[in-house]
């Protein structure tokens, strides 16, 4: 992994936070100026004063609890479910063959006009949300994981079975430590995919949470909270990579420093 010393690290993040104020501060000249119609993008200043107000009132956190409960169940049954497929369609190669054409033409289907039938199989509660974002997490990771086994040399899975592993040996110690790159970039790809998942469904029918908040907002030409909804969903995304990244760091302490 490449590692950045710390006054590089710094730079890039002053940079970053100053490319941002830039875009912030464009963006309200051209509200104020009315060179934008603030009716329908506002303003930064409005959206982080009902931002505010969101978060005092703690409507934010109620129904930010909702998705979250969601998004993170998805995630989780989708991620096991994707490297469970994964590593047994990698390794049977008739399985493979015979299952992975399936599975990817069952991708190009659109996952998010099936919601109604999901809900209509699962009803209105948490069940079609989760079931919802975890099917699409799924075909990202078993993805991700199916290449990863794929491409692991056969001659030192040859080796290692002569050395006398046991085929329990070879998944804990060969194929799933080569596949957490793999499995990793399938799961940062599935956090923004639980997220959405989860959105879609309180689209279609909820009482709580982020996207139901976001519907309701619409409606009703609440262009602030959508946007601080909007927000609040951009943060829980940045927070939930930067974790994924540490966790990475510690997985991937085995790998030589690139630089």
């Amino acid at each position: 992994m490449v590692r950045r010393d710390r006054p590089e690290a710094l730079r890039d993040a002053a940079l970053t936070f100053a490319f941002i104020a830039i875009g912030l501060a464009a963006w309200e000249f051209a509200a104020a100026r009315k060179l934008i119609n603030p009716f329908y993008t506002s303003r930064p200043s409005d959206i982080g004063a009902d931002f505010l107000q969101f978060m005092l009132d703690g409507e934010l956190f109620r129904h930010l609890a909702v998705t979250l409960h969601e998004a993170f169940g998805g995630l989780v049954l989708g991620t096991l479910a994707g490297i469970a497929c994964g590593l047994a369609l990698g390794k049977i190669e008739w399985l493979g063959r015979l299952v992975e054409p399936i599975i990817t033409a069952l991708y190009g289907i659109p996952k998010l006009a099936l919601a109604p039938i999901f809900i209509l199989w699962f009803g209105l509660g948490l069940e079609s949300k989760i079931f919802l974002s975890a099917l699409l997490v799924f075909y990202l990771v078993f993805f991700s994981t199916f290449a990863g086994i794929r491409s692991i040399d056969p001659d030192i899975t040859a080796a290692i079975r002569l050395m006398g592993a046991s085929r329990c040996q070879l998944v804990t110690r060969v194929f799933l430590p080569s596949c957490v790159p793999w499995i990793l970039t399938g799961i940062r790809g599935g956090i923004g995919a639980s997220l959405l998942g989860a959105i879609v469904g309180e689209y279609m029918g909820a009482s709580a949470g982020l996207g139901w908040m976001i519907q309701y907002a619409t409606t009703t030409y609440q262009i602030e909270r959508v946007m601080s909804c909007i927000l609040a969903l951009l943060l829980i995304g940045l927070a939930l990579n930067r974790s994924l990244n540490a966790c990475e760091r510690r997985l991937l302490r085995w790998r030589p420093d690139a630089s």
